[in-house]
């Protein structure tokens, strides 16, 4: 068999990549251990090998490949009217035999340690590592068995939550309903909306037509713009529009969907959304608050999670769009950009990155993205009305107020606080269910770019809150549909005690400036 210069040149890199990554010498902490426990082994083991070249050959070879592929297709391409064997990832991501981990670091060196460990090549981050805090990671096979050995080598608390990833994504959502059901869902409700699995963009889309279609008193649907990949961004407003003389109505904003995989935030707007149009007991909360609803931001990523990558969290920016190809982003995961770290307000500051390949890359600058251009210029048009913001994503089960870029509380936090505490105190009465309270630093992590302090900051929403949606880790980002609607039921409670307490504040300025 005869090849191509470059593809002999590619080959003769595998070879060196695999025989580096066979050296003893490595900077891998799972390697290391498992090395260590095969020496350790009374009957020689399988070799040294074993642990080590998952973690450092994949990661040479990648940055080697990378390399010699940006090299033939900017150098060598030009000249011979050749082009590279690189595919674009349109085929389904597999997660079969994935692991989701659970770790319980009991002081900063195995902080340390399961830091390092993060690091290794395909495993991901669910949630934080923090000392004395359970976080949850996700395993490749490829590195499963080294990862759990480095564990229990360093004495690690962790547990198994799911030994296949893959088929707990495909236990999450039931199938979608044959094309007859669907005509007789449409033919009997006017739509193929239900609350019992989560649908896709255009199912979302049809239902905010039909609630503007059917309840034109009340919903206004307000484009506000595009996705990057052209998908329309639609506003629901929904109003009485009754107003009392001389008084200024208030609103309350609600989005959701800014992370393409947390697939309950959507799902519980439109709950929210339903029960305000539909559900003729809550006509006094539309008569004497404006609402204004967005049931999904990142349409574009929402989409590919379902259709190629489930635990995708980006939008879906490509790098060409941006600054043209570059040498960092030229594999699959460089796309995107994680649209809660774009946002005007201490941008591209601590938690977020500047890499393209990393799940929270900021941007080109703040507010390079469509998505959140739209939806700041859009509040910053109504600022003068909107008295809360809320964005809903998930999981973690909290409530959480800012600041989220730094440790210090903001003038009015016991305000905030005061608020939110009687909304999670009235999602308890529902199902029992308990919601963490405090800011995103001192229950999660600290990060920068986010849309609450942006609303809070540059809009001046004094009431900007995030809302973890649960669960606690159990399903994590995989939470099943059946849950949907209890979960809506809750979180609509505690927005109903928000809503309550914005129009008794209000109602005190008013009668405060009567006796002035």
């Amino acid at each position: 068999m005869k090849l191509p210069p470059l593809q002999w040149l590619a080959v003769a890199a595998v070879i060196v990549v695999v025989a580096a990554a066979a050296s003893p010498t490595t900077n891998s902490p799972a390697a290391a251990a498992a090395d260590k426990a095969e020496d350790d082994d009374d009957d020689g083991g399988s070799g040294g090998l074993d642990g080590v070249f998952p973690f450092k050959a994949i990661q040479l070879y990648n940055t080697v490949a990378g390399y010699l592929e940006y090299i033939f297709d900017m150098v060598i391409a030009p000249i011979t009217g050749g082009v590279s064997n690189k595919k674009q990832t349109t085929s389904r991501v597999s997660y079969k035999k994935y692991q989701i981990i659970r770790v319980l670091p009991s002081d900063e060196d195995e902080v340390l340690d399961l830091e390092a460990m993060s690091e290794e090549p395909g495993v991901q981050v669910w949630m934080p590592i923090r000392l004395n805090n359970t976080a949850d990671l996700v395993l490749p096979p490829s590195v499963a068995r080294d990862v759990k050995r480095f564990l229990t080598q360093r004495e690690i608390n962790f547990v198994v939550l799911s030994s296949d990833l893959e088929r707990s994504i495909n236990k999450q959502n039931p199938k979608s309903p044959s094309l007859n059901q669907k005509s007789e869902l449409k033919a009997t409700k006017g739509h193929v909306m239900t609350w019992n699995r989560y649908h896709r963009y255009q199912d979302i889309l049809d239902y905010l037509m039909y609630l503007s279609e059917n309840y034109p008193h009340l919903v206004e649907l307000l484009p506000i713009g595009k996705t990057i990949e052209g998908r329309p961004l639609k506003v629901v407003k929904i109003s009485s529009g009754q107003t009392r003389e001389n008084a200024v109505k208030p609103a309350i904003w609600i989005d959701a969907g800014i992370h393409a995989r947390e697939w309950i935030s959507p799902a519980v707007a439109l709950f929210i959304l339903r029960q305000l149009v539909e559900n003729k007991s809550y006509r006094t909360l539309v008569s004497e608050i404006d609402w204004y609803i967005l049931p999904m931001i990142n349409a574009d990523g929402y989409e590919y999670s379902h259709t190629v990558d489930r635990l995708w969290r980006k939008s879906r920016r490509t790098a060409a769009t941006k600054s043209g190809r570059t040498l960092w982003d030229m594999s699959y995961g460089c796309e995107g950009v994680d649209l809660n770290r774009n946002w005007d307000w201490h941008w591209a500051g601590v938690g977020s990155s500047k890499d393209p390949c990393s799940d929270t890359f900021a941007g080109s600058h703040a507010f390079s993205e469509p998505e959140t251009r739209a939806v700041s210029d859009f509040i910053l048009d109504h600022r003068d009305r909107i008295q809360v913001y809320l964005t809903l994503h998930s999981y973690s089960q909290m409530w959480l107020v800012p600041w989220s870029h730094t440790k210090k509380l903001a003038d009015d936090y016991d305000d905030m606080m005061y608020l939110a505490r009687q909304a999670t105190e009235a999602i308890q009465k529902v199902h029992g269910s308990q919601y963490r309270l405090g800011t995103t630093p001192s229950l999660l992590y600290t990060t920068s770019g986010c849309s609450d302090d942006w609303a809070k900051g540059k809009a001046g929403i004094k009431y900007s809150y995030t809302i973890e949606l649960p669960d606690k880790g159990m399903y994590g980002f995989l939470l099943p549909a059946e849950k949907i609607v209890t979960t809506g039921k809750e979180i609509f409670t505690g927005i109903k005690s928000i809503a309550k307490s914005i129009l008794k504040i209000n109602s005190m300025k008013e009668k405060t400036k009567l006796i002035g």
